[in-house]
């Protein structure tokens, strides 16, 4: 029997050959917790280096590195003091070039975190800043402002940051007087520097080159969307605390003067071989606007975090999808899909809570817990539904593994500047950080050879080990595995989307890529793959050949029999 031709409605044609990351599946390794060579209890380059090996057999192209730079750790390397080096925590600027010529040697590009919209308050020119005073070439590097009020003793504005509280710090001038106050939309030790200065630029440009010297392949762009503020400063219509990235809007963010920056940027990349590329962290809305970092002159990927926030909904996400490809095939632009990464609860936790799109800052054992079983199957279901679309997709370390957020660390050991500066109200990121179990039976479960881990691991990353799955049919890692392998031998990521009509409804979505069949049932009564199709990958633990019924959180490949 062959397959009958089922009614279906295109959104996005195939695409021709092209870059490598058009349709690259990306892993993101977080250094503190991915493996620890030295048994400090955190995480490095050395150590991360002898676990390349993992992600080439687990079929990835790409890995990106969260900082590894010299920082004061006020907010996990997010707070970089030099872009030139690497901080002793993680190892030395050799070991940076050792994870780098290792990759290649495994056949995976390398992508390096960059964090321009601020630096740490302990970088040199920060420092120079304060020793300055006001109104100097220093601090024209930064938004320095007077305060409001008698004696400037009010912030220049509302702005609130968005790890809570005020937006703005006062500092001391040289002489010990109150003085000026310096923005800082995220921690106080993270303050803005502002892209209207030429030397801002140019240092920029620079640290471009020293790392594309170096060989790496491409950029993540760290809040990608805030570097340019609008003129003035203006106030806010109404100061808010609201900190949800998805509310990022208002006059310090997606700003037009970021896409200036950008071609520069671009130029820059286009300048060396390889087909060097960027990735913009950009929590944009709408996805119109959010295309216009990804035109042919600009950034060539953007997180789809409308993707990520939606919630476990077939008209939801048939919406998003179709908006998101819709929007990018305006520009040229590849769509890049994602579930998962270090500033947000992972998807194997978060699609178990009563509520699956609304989730804030972290979960703590005081909070509502979630159903870990139902979780798992949906985060299955989810990455076979996303890693079937065309486009690039990126992997959080862990995922592969099925790892759920850590609900119960205790609070003594909270390390995000989140849950101080919201008066321990949110819990912040670090259940999403834990370290990776690699061994159940070993020490750290394998993250570290002494058994130290920064934080504490949960019971049931055990069970989760990557030793407890490989081999292992019907693992999360196996899935994984196998997903990416038939991603690539079916050129699902330059291929095409096609709802499946008949397929979509209340509870579940079809669609067509090439001639790969997704079926997803996302809650409802089982729903049938057509007939002339055979199931070769399916999310439930069952075998491929288990029939072609779909039960409920459930996601299958099927392809035409022939």
């Amino acid at each position: 029997m062959t397959a009958t031709s089922p009614a279906t409605t295109l959104v996005h044609p195939a695409s021709p050959a092209g870059p490598w990351w058009r349709d690259a599946v990306v892993y993101q390794v977080y250094p503190r917790s991915f493996a620890d060579g030295d048994g400090d209890g955190i995480g490095d380059l050395p150590g991360a280096t002898t676990r390349l090996g993992h992600l080439a057999e687990l079929g990835v192209d790409a890995v990106w590195v969260s900082p590894f730079y010299p920082s004061p750790q006020h907010d996990a390397g997010y707070d970089v003091a030099d872009y030139r080096d690497v901080d002793p925590m993680f190892g030395v600027l050799a070991d940076a070039d050792a994870f780098v010529a290792e990759a290649h040697r495994h056949g995976l590009r390398v992508f390096v975190d960059l964090v321009p919209n601020h630096t740490s308050s302990e970088h040199a020119w920060f420092r120079a800043a304060l020793a300055a005073g006001p109104r100097s070439a220093e601090r024209d590097r930064y938004l320095f402002r007077d305060g409001r009020g008698p004696a400037g003793a009010q912030p220049p504005n509302n702005w609130r940051s968005t790890f809570g509280g005020p937006a703005w710090t006062r500092v001391t001038e040289p002489d010990g007087t109150p003085g000026q106050w310096y923005l800082h939309l995220f921690d106080e030790t993270q303050p803005d520097l502002d892209w209207t200065n030429p030397q801002v630029r140019a240092e920029f440009e620079a640290v471009l080159r020293f790392w594309l010297d170096r060989g790496v392949d491409g950029f993540r762009i760290d809040v990608a969307h805030g570097m340019v503020k609008a003129p003035g400063l203006p106030d806010l219509p109404e100061a808010s605390d609201d900190t949800d990235p998805r509310h990022h809007q208002g006059p310090m963010w997606d700003q037009d003067g970021v896409h200036e920056i950008y071609r520069s940027w671009r130029a820059v990349l286009d300048s060396y071989d390889g087909d060097r590329a960027m990735v913009a962290e950009a929590w944009v809305t709408p996805l119109s606007r959010l295309a216009r970092y990804v035109r042919p002159d600009e950034v060539h990927q953007s997180f789809n975090f409308a993707f990520l926030t939606s919630r476990w909904d077939a008209a939801e996400l048939r919406t998003v999808v179709t908006e998101s490809l819709t929007a990018m095939d305006t520009v040229g632009a590849t769509t890049t899909w994602v579930l998962s990464n270090h500033d947000v609860v992972r998807h194997a936790t978060r699609l178990g809570m009563a509520d699956p799109g609304a989730f804030g800052s972290g979960i703590g054992a005081d909070d509502p817990q979630p159903d870990v079983e139902l979780g798992l199957r949906r985060a299955r279901a989810a990455t076979l539904l996303m890693l079937g679309l065309p486009g690039s997709a990126y992997l959080y370390q862990g995922e592969e593994l099925g790892l759920p957020e850590h609900t119960t660390l205790d609070d003594t050991e909270r390390q995000d500047p989140v849950w101080e500066r919201t008066g321990h109200t949110q819990k912040g990121r670090d259940g999403c950080r834990v370290p990776l179990p690699w061994e159940a039976d070993a020490p750290a479960y394998g993250f570290s050879p002494t058994g130290a881990s920064w934080l504490t691991q949960p019971a049931v990353f055990a069970e989760r080990a990557l030793d407890r799955q490989r081999g292992v049919a019907g693992s999360t890692y196996e899935l994984y595995r196998a997903a990416l392998a038939r991603r690539r031998e079916l050129a699902v990521g330059s291929g095409s989307l096609a709802w499946v009509e008949d397929l979509c409804g209340a509870t579940s979505m079809a669609y067509l890529n090439r001639d790969l069949l997704v079926v997803a049932n996302l809650g409802g009564e089982p729903v049938q793959v057509p007939d002339g199709y055979r199931v070769i990958l399916r999310s439930d633990t069952a075998d491929a050949s288990g029939g072609s019924e779909v039960p409920a959180d459930t996601t299958v490949w099927a392809v035409p029999l022939t």
